[in-house]
């Protein structure tokens, strides 16, 4: 006989909560905020654990700088499997630091050694 949590961990989940940094850019947001970046999603992820978190390339800015973010699972609702329905929705935590802007690419940007 299983736990709870493992008949949970076999269900799919009817909605999972994803966390970025408050300082992901706004072009930022607008590229994991998109239905086909959910979709990507739920393809390329199996399992959402609570408090996992998800390094992901979210494309290459208009300057060549590559964006890569960490996602963070916040909750899920109705189990940890991620199915071709499941509800992603997004909520903003606290800045991590994220250097995503075009500044990456001008003279005011991060110097490299």
């Amino acid at each position: 006989m299983g736990s709870d949590r493992s008949l949970e961990h076999d269900r799919i989940a009817d909605r999972v909560t994803i966390s970025y940094p408050g300082d992901l850019s706004d072009w930022g947001r607008f590229q994991v905020e998109k239905p086909s970046f959910r979709a990507f999603l739920r393809k390329t992820r199996d399992v959402a654990e609570p408090g996992e978190t998800w390094e992901e390339f979210v494309g290459v800015g208009c300057c060549g700088n590559t964006l890569d973010v960490p996602l963070r699972v916040e909750a899920t609702v109705g189990g940890s499997r991620i199915g071709p329905e499941t509800d992603i929705e997004y909520t903003v935590r606290e800045a991590c630091g994220l250097e995503g802007s075009w500044r990456v690419q001008s003279a005011g940007g991060p110097r490299r050694a």
